[in-house]
């Protein structure tokens, strides 16, 4: 692993590069862990619909349904993350997701798997956000486009390793004892979650200052430098009112609706990309979960280098309002030729790639401006508010479907897509 960053001194880039192979696999695995327990509702849904109770209509209710209880609890899950550290509250959220995620087996009506979905969305709230707020902990400014871009690349790996293991759950576990193919999906994906989160407490430090793993002189280059990357900040929040002013600035909401408009695209293509592949492809479960690997392997090689360029450059603005329109293009043409397997592929492939790079990017804004309880709280109202994408998305996608066809919805994820970039070229300035 290799940052890259300003500090051109030979013994700081050595000591990034600890720090990053310290944390980025724990944390990277975790996320995966998380990802995968979020989405894997598009592979269950494969089987789900064969029960009497499930639908299209109750499918995208209760995928979206998850981001309710995003909204609820993740503000003040990233502020008590803030005050009582991340080893204790990293643990008590995957653990807990791990515990409802399994349980979701249990659904049996609409209103047992629309409940689950929510209190799976409450228990995880905090962790994406807590995660980009405990990174600023140690990387500055100038490493972070490439740090969130290699920690988020989790979502693209959860759908090369998850998509497979999905697809072969749901195709070879019939007749395994007492439970369906798409209960023991929901078991055997929910069950490692609270494995890890157990060992949380003996891997993560809540900071630079209480790691055992650093010498006092590493210690005191890493908070030297975040020191002065806070004094460069046109600060948000540095005062004792922080997490009021992160609700009370502008350039905060127009963040929301930035990101609310790039979770679109992005969960427009977890939870719908296993039926876009059966629908074009092929019906063999396991052969779908192999297909859906083809996009996100894309995605996680491209949006690190474009991470990587970002950061090398100093350069926000363009980057990301450039990959959002490509994206943007290349979702609506999935959707033209929806019915020609190989340039639907293609398509969705470089769609899936330039949303991974946007989203991951995009987290460079507001940490860059965003500072103490502030940043806490903004980038939890941030990823909560935005992500009300993945509630919309799912509905979109149903609604056209019925009304027109699969293709129509990936129309509208592209258009969505267009729109955040546009937003972002407008509104930010380099």
């Amino acid at each position: 692993m290799k940052f890259v960053g300003l500090d051109t001194s030979q013994k700081a880039e050595k000591l990034y590069v600890k720090v990053g192979w310290r944390l980025l696999p724990l944390l990277f695995g975790c996320y995966i862990l998380a990802y995968l327990d979020r989405v894997n509702v598009g592979f269950a849904k494969l089987g789900m619909k064969e029960e009497l109770w499930f639908s299209d209509v109750v499918f995208a209710t209760g995928a979206g349904i998850f981001f309710m209880g995003y909204l609820l609890f993740e503000v003040p899950g990233n502020i008590m993350l803030h005050r009582i550290g991340a080893r204790i509250w990293i643990t008590r959220i995957m653990i807990s997701w791990g515990v409802i995620s399994s349980l979701c087996a249990l659904s049996s009506d609409p209103f047992s798997f629309y409940l689950l979905r929510f209190l799976l969305g409450a228990a995880e709230a905090g962790f994406f956000p807590g995660v980009i707020l405990y990174l600023t902990y140690w990387f500055p400014s100038d490493y972070r486009a490439r740090i969130v871009a290699v920690f988020m690349t989790a979502v693209a790996f959860a759908g090369v390793l998850g998509s497979p293991l999905s697809g072969w759950i749901l195709e070879y576990a019939e007749g395994w004892g007492f439970a369906k193919p798409w209960q023991w999906l929901f078991i055997i994906e929910g069950i490692p979650s609270i494995i890890v989160g157990l060992s949380i407490p003996f891997l993560l430090s809540d900071g630079p200052a209480k790691a055992s793993w650093l010498d006092s002189e590493e210690k005191s280059q890493l908070l030297e430098r975040l020191e002065a990357d806070e004094a460069r900040k046109q600060k948000i929040g540095s005062g004792s009112d922080g997490a009021v002013d992160a609700f009370r600035s502008p350039l905060v909401w127009i963040c929301c609706l930035i990101y609310f408009c790039f979770t679109i695209g992005l969960y427009g293509v977890s939870f719908w990309l296993p039926q876009i592949i059966e629908s074009t492809i092929t019906t063999d479960r396991f052969e779908i979960g192999l297909f859906a690997a083809i996009p996100w392997s894309c995605a996680a090689a491209g949006m690190v280098w474009f991470g990587l360029h970002s950061d090398r450059t100093g350069e926000r603005r363009w980057h990301i309002s450039l990959a959002a329109w490509i994206g943007a293009l290349a979702f609506i043409l999935s959707g033209v030729f929806r019915d020609i397997p190989v340039l639907a592929m293609i398509s969705l492939s470089v769609g899936t790639t330039a949303v991974m790079s946007v989203v991951s990017a995009f987290w460079s804004i507001p940490t860059a401006m965003l500072s103490g309880t502030a940043m806490a709280a903004g980038i939890a109202l941030i990823n909560s508010v935005g992500n009300l994408g993945g509630y919309v998305s799912p509905e979109i996608f149903a609604w056209l479907k019925s009304e027109f066809h699969l293709g129509a919805g990936l129309m509208a994820v592209g258009v969505s897509l267009g729109i955040g970039g546009t937003i972002t070229f407008v509104i930010w300035k380099k």
